[in-house]
């Protein structure tokens, strides 16, 4: 069976653990065996005791641990003699940092070693449940806004005493990511007003969701890098970002940075001016200081006071709550573990395999883990494969430009959208038109097929079936227009309305005897009333996400 080994962190202060006891559990259910270095999970309050009954064991000595496992999950990038002590041709998976720590790489390469980095899982919608550096994130901004209110002097929030009246503190929030939505949320929680600025313009709405002021510059410029990340921006616009940043810094109690560019030291956006020209208790949270911090006064991992200042440049915000840190840590690696495994091989097989001080016979389905380079996650988060370099991943082949003078496949698709002047026969409706003239010849037929007044109907059922085609059509059409980030609230708000359907299988009901309109009646109300009850209840979970 596949072994899963979990060392201690020896990370000076790293409080996390790659699992926990719950998602231990989740990895036993795939089959895995999990083997836990004595004490690893003591700094998130998890005892030997709870590993154990989750299904791990517990080896006491870290160099027995590395050369007993098949693959080992941590969450710092392996430190001083970690790398020497995996064993030929294992598997790693944790924060790697490759672009940084190419001395670590290169001595796991020379083990042989297959390397996953979460660090480098590609930020696509099918990898959401993958994406650590989000999952962190989220926690980091949190964090931030509480650190702040540590060392903040007064309230958050605005209060009227009988002493006199208190104004809330004003933040601002310098890049609008996960991090920053993040803080966002938790200082609009405690009643301050928080201003945002971003210089990707598709975080203005998100802001403004979150109940921030969007601050904007005059200049159009986008921000927007590859993988929906910052770039650098241009002297121009560097400079009238510095404009308002000065401009904040005077009029703000707090500020909390998350501006960083992939690969790059972190900029400087808050210069010693700017700290300086704060109110005295004014407080700077820099999430960017392992990076070198984007104010100029950070000192990475301390906090540091300057002229009624505080600075606050902590590194491992993630690891002060390090027992939901390492939860959602270590769920995201369950699930790019779920990847790996080969679902065509999967055999079920019982043994008896000692591990540490544990040994006992299990039957269970024995997962094999297989790399597919095809898979674009596995293809993004691979960083070595028995030892050879894939790091980084090779860019996506865009199309290249067309010829000055031919059209494009989507600009001869909006052509043909369009109805060509002076012509009318239903060229850019999107419909076939031999469908349209099938449509007309049943209509057609029928008019001559079904007698005009058809008593048993109640009506002209021919005029009611004209009417049920034409709203299929219309339907349909206005659908399709829709974009499909869209259908889910649209489906849920007609699905509201649809009470007219509810009301004419009511009406079908009024009749003593049964018969196959009774039935179809009664099936219409229900179908209807589940339509109404559901479409309320999506529409009103939705609205709630932009409630405050």
């Amino acid at each position: 069976m596949t072994t899963i080994g979990i060392p201690k962190e020896i990370h000076p202060g790293e409080k996390r653990v790659a699992a926990t006891p719950q998602t231990i559990l989740k990895l036993r259910k795939l089959g895995f065996d999990i083997a836990i270095q004595s004490g690893a999970g003591d700094a998130i309050n998890s005892s030997n005791a709870e590993y154990q009954e989750a299904g791990a064991a517990i080896v006491h000595d870290a160099a027995e641990l590395w050369a007993s496992s098949d693959l080992i999950m941590k969450v710092r990038p392996p430190e001083e003699n970690e790398a020497d002590l995996i064993r030929d041709g294992g598997w790693l998976v944790g924060f790697i940092w490759p672009g940084q720590n190419r001395d670590v790489v290169d001595r796991l390469a020379k083990k042989n070693a297959t390397v996953f980095a979460m660090d480098s899982v590609p930020r696509i919608t099918r990898a959401q449940k993958m994406d650590t550096l989000s999952a962190m994130a989220n926690i980091a901004g949190y964090r931030a806004v509480i650190e702040a209110a540590a060392h903040f002097p007064r309230f958050f929030t605005g209060q009227i005493t009988a002493a006199g009246r208190i104004d809330p503190a004003k933040m601002l929030v310098i890049g609008a990511g996960v991090a920053g939505l993040s803080a966002i949320g938790a200082a609009k929680g405690l009643g301050a007003i928080v201003r945002a600025f971003d210089p990707r313009s598709a975080t203005k709405d998100q802001v403004a969701s979150m109940g921030a002021e969007f601050l904007e510059l005059n200049l159009k410029e986008e921000g927007e890098g590859k993988g929906g990340y910052a770039k650098e921006m241009s002297d121009d616009f560097l400079k009238a970002e510095m404009a308002l940043f000065a401009q904040q810094a005077m009029q703000v109690d707090i500020i909390v940075t998350t501006a960083l560019i992939p690969g790059k030291p972190a900029p400087k956006l808050i210069t010693k001016g700017m700290v300086e020209s704060m109110k005295p208790g004014s407080v700077i949270v820099d999430l960017a200081a392992e990076q070198g911090g984007n104010c100029a006064l950070t000192e990475p991992g301390h906090v540091v006071h300057h002229k009624g200042v505080t600075i606050i440049g902590y590194t491992d915000l993630p690891s002060r709550m390090a027992s939901m840190s390492s939860q959602l840590y270590g769920a995201t690696v369950t699930a790019l573990l779920e990847e790996l495994i080969d679902k065509g091989d999967v055999s079920s097989q019982a043994e008896t395999r000692p591990i540490g001080s544990v040994s006992a016979e299990v039957e269970t389905a024995s997962p094999k883990l297989k790399v597919d380079l095809d898979d674009e996650v596995v293809r993004g988060a691979i960083v070595l494969h028995e030892g050879k370099m894939l790091w980084p991943a090779p860019a996506k082949e865009l199309p290249p430009p067309p010829e000055p003078g031919v059209p494009t496949k989507s600009s001869a698709s909006v052509a043909a959208a369009k109805p060509a002047a002076g012509h009318g026969h239903g060229e850019g409706t999107g419909v076939n038109p031999w469908l349209l003239a099938v449509a007309a010849l049943v209509m057609v037929g029928l008019a001559f097929v079904i007698p005009p007044k058809a008593e048993s109907a109640g009506g002209d059922f021919l005029g009611h079936l004209t009417v049920f085609i034409l709203a299929i059509f219309i339907g349909f059409q206005v659908v399709w227009n829709v974009k499909p980030a869209l259908h889910t609230p649209l489906m849920s708000v007609t699905n509201a309305i649809s009470g007219i359907i509810l009301v004419g299988g009511m009406l079908q009901l009024g009749t003593s005897s049964l018969s196959l309109t009774v039935v179809l009646g009664a099936i219409a109300v229900l179908i209807a009333a589940i339509n109404i009850a559901g479409g309320f209840l999506v529409t009103n979970r939705m609205l709630s996400m932009f409630r405050k």
